[in-house]
């Protein structure tokens, strides 16, 4: 079972793993789907078209943007697990809180591409670290605002280093 939210007052409780059809809120949902190009549906459903596009998936936080006949929705999904941790307290225990990137490896920063008070996004580059006559870009680990960094151009840094911190 499925809970599926478009918005703050919006829910819909969704059993996918019904034996002969979708269950919407309890009752049957009857449809037929058909794929087109990737991300791309036709949904039949009470005798009218549909034209479906996944916009963005994102798996980890089961969030999702879809178009449906150009109209845009964000939809967001609670497992029954998500749902067991909101009633005890705990929905925001899998949220990562990140507060500083340290220096996975010794070695020489040969470029800093961030600033302090920059916002980031999780994978967004933040230094290149050379090592081993390799460059490696450490990135953001998770979104948030850098609000110092630790190490300037050219320094030599070991492992653990802290490097940059987030506010």
């Amino acid at each position: 079972m499925l809970q599926i939210s478009t918005g703050p007052d919006r829910f819909w409780e969704v059993d996918y793993r019904a034996t002969d059809d979708l269950r919407l809120n309890g009752q049957a949902f009857t449809w037929d789907v058909a794929t087109g190009a990737p991300g791309h549906f036709q949904v039949l459903h009470s005798g009218r078209s549909y034209d479906a596009e996944v916009v963005s998936a994102d798996y980890a936080t089961k969030q999702f943007v879809l178009k449906i006949n150009g109209q845009r929705i964000e939809l967001r999904a609670k497992d029954r697990f998500d749902q067991l941790l909101e009633r005890l307290g705990l929905s925001n225990a899998a949220a990562v809180q990140v507060n500083e990137l340290k220096a996975p490896m010794p070695g020489l920063i040969v470029d800093v591409r961030v600033q302090p008070g920059q916002a980031v996004q999780k994978g967004d580059p933040l230094l290149v670290l050379e090592a081993m006559k390799m460059e490696n870009i450490l990135k953001a680990p998770a979104d948030g605002t850098v609000s110092a960094i630790k190490v300037g151009l050219r320094d030599n840094v070991q492992k653990g280093q802290l490097l940059v911190q987030f506010g």
